[in-house]
């Protein structure tokens, strides 16, 4: 059975990331991309579902574990009543073909271990054809293969579907395993010296960590985000997905299950902003890039989330022969919200071309036209209701976020034009920057509290509305401001954290609870700092931060009666606001 979601550690390659328990056993892999299908699911189930668990004999969870340096080498130790062995655990930044590696060093004594190796092409759907060459073992199905080379001595055999590894390793011995996955039509594989490769990533890793600009006290968290967002972005395009997974709950045995293996239009100017802020302007410049090219054509179709590449088709599916994390159901691939409209997305375009254009990356007069499209459209429209930020499958209302992220778009479309002279319709924007605010004012307040709500006409809080000072659409010592911070730091409370909104009602098309969403309890400490309450937002920033797992990773959402992740792990929303939070926190 999958662990707690905080029991897992991250390793990937810049195009595709894995997911190591702390029993040894790597429960969840895409290949080649991170949405590609799984050929190791337990994550959703259990090792029948593929997995590769690589552990001494008999032992439970590692001893203690960690990455080497600023990087994503894992590497977990086990002491055992015969010694102590380490397992190092990475993925080579890719030349042609993904790779996992495993090297087991032997630290004292001399420790017996067992590798179990169960493959399972198309989240964990189908069995491969397993055979033996002179050095591999190599599976195949469909359009799949993966090659297993193991090292001389290792005792290896076919065990009810699984490939096991009996070997034994003693003090200053290492025995490396290398799973390199390619299409199942090509018949040879590369070599790989696992001890370079090694070299390698460890270089390539520290080398690009040595690029971080942030010197404070909470240097080790951020940084530790920061390679986190790196090991997220899809090298070849420069997407940055949400998280790795898949269906991970929201709650434990809920229907709150989702793909997050895409990339989102609402992370965009929050996601530019770390990147910016952490001195990783290389990051920043590729993630723009592949923002200007997922949303190229008709402004109209703009979509909240799009594949790794710009793909706009990912049909959402249930995944009925897979149990679940914790048997919770269903497992969904792909995500209907591409379906949806979210006009918030126009004001995140347009923040992060601001975002850029301040940090010094030109405005080039293509993406300038691009820009005056979707304004025009968003003129248009702003007025309509959308499904929201949230993605509320409860129908189309007037969100107070929406409307307020349309202003975001009419004053940075304004400030752009006089930051670069090029041709504007100044004084229509400006006109619309004035209508929005006033709509905004007038019907986005319950009357009876002076608090900005989710919606028109409704009552419910949402953490969305602490946008109305993240943003500058308020100063912060506005009453409503000041009124609205406190009413969703009270109203939305859940364990000291708060909730991104109220799901009793079952609004927005869904049933039962939800955890305390990370990113939400970050921006509260924004909004705290930004009021000039800064020992307050200290509190609870140091709070949040000590909520990630032992290696520093933060899923999406925490369950204070539990006192566990819930959701996709791990999250770039949660990392992202990390980051940010830090940099404001340390202006303030």
């Amino acid at each position: 059975m999958a662990g707690r979601i905080e029991d897992y550690a991250l390793i990937g390659d810049l195009q595709t990331a894995a997911l190591v328990g702390r029993d040894g056993s790597v429960d969840w892999l895409c290949l080649p991309r991170f949405d590609s299908p799984s050929c190791f699911a337990g994550l959703l189930g259990d090792g029948r579902y593929g997995a590769w668990r690589l552990a001494p004999v008999g032992a439970g969870d590692c001893t203690r574990r960690h990455y080497r340096g600023n990087s994503l080498v894992l590497e977990s130790l086990w002491a055992t009543p015969d010694g102590t062995v380490r397992v190092i655990d990475f993925m080579p930044h890719r030349d042609r073909v993904p790779q996992l590696l495993r090297i087991v060093e032997g630290v004292t004594g001399t420790v017996a271990m067992r590798g179990e190796l169960r493959l399972r092409f198309n989240y964990g759907r189908v069995d491969p054809w397993v055979r033996r060459t002179e050095h591999h073992r190599v599976a195949v199905a469909g359009p799949d293969s993966a090659w297993l080379r193991v090292p001389p001595g290792v005792h290896t055999y076919g065990q009810d579907g699984t490939t096991a590894s009996d070997f034994t390793v003693r003090a200053g011995e290492q025995v490396p395993f290398v799973l390199t996955w390619q299409p199942s039509h090509l018949h040879s594989t590369p070599r790989t010296d696992p001890a370079a490769a090694l070299a390698r990533t460890l270089d390539a890793w520290q080398g690009w960590a040595a690029g971080c600009r942030y010197r404070g006290e909470w240097r080790a968290a951020v940084l530790r985000s920061l390679i986190t967002l790196k090991a997220l972005a899809y090298e070849p395009t420069g997407g940055i997905v949400a998280a790795p997974t898949a269906s991970l709950p929201e709650s434990i045995g809920g229907v709150r299950n989702w793909d997050y293996r895409f990339c989102w239009l609402r992370d965009s100017s929050m996601t530019l902003s770390a990147l910016l802020r952490g001195g990783f302007r290389e990051e920043a410049a590729a993630w723009r890039k592949w923002l200007l090219r997922a949303i190229a054509g008709d402004p109209g179709d703009l979509q909240a989330v799009y594949g790794v590449a710009g793909e706009r088709g990912l049909a959402e599916t249930e995944a009925d022969w897979l149990p679940g994390y914790l048997s919770s159901v269903p497992v969904r691939f792909g995500n209907a919200a591409v379906r949806q409209l979210q006009l918030d997305v126009y004001g995140e375009v347009v923040d992060t071309m601001h975002l850029a254009l301040r940090a010094g990356i030109p405005m080039e007069r293509q993406v300038w036209s691009l820009l005056r499209t979707l304004m025009g459209f968003l003129e248009r429209h702003w007025h309509e209701p959308d499904e929201g930020l949230w993605e509320v499958r409860g129908g189309r209302r007037h969100f107070v976020h929406s409307k307020v992220m349309a202003w975001v778009a009419a004053d940075r479309a304004l400030k752009m034009a006089e930051m670069t002279g090029l041709p504007a319709p100044v004084e229509r924007w400006r006109a619309m920057r004035d209508a929005v605010h006033a709509d905004v004012c007038e019907y986005g307040i319950d009357r009876r509290r002076g608090v900005f709500v989710q919606d028109y006409g409704g009552r419910d809080l949402d953490a969305a509305a602490l946008f109305v000072v993240k943003t500058g659409f308020l100063p912060p010592d506005d009453p409503r401001v000041i009124r609205t911070v406190d009413a969703v730091r009270t109203g939305l409370d859940h364990g000291g954290l708060i909730r991104r909104y109220s799901t009793d009602s079952g609004a927005d098309g869904l049933t039962g609870p939800e955890g305390a969403f990370l990113a939400c309890s970050f921006w509260l400490a924004d909004a705290l700092g930004a009021l000039g309450r800064t020992g307050e937002a200290r509190t609870l920033f140091t709070r949040l931060v000590s909520l990630g797992n032992d290696l520093g990773l933060l899923a999406e959402e925490w369950d204070p009666a539990e006192g566990r992740q819930l959701g996709n792990m791990p999250q770039a929303f949660s990392h992202v606001a990390l980051v940010n939070s830090a940099f404001d926190l340390a202006a303030a």
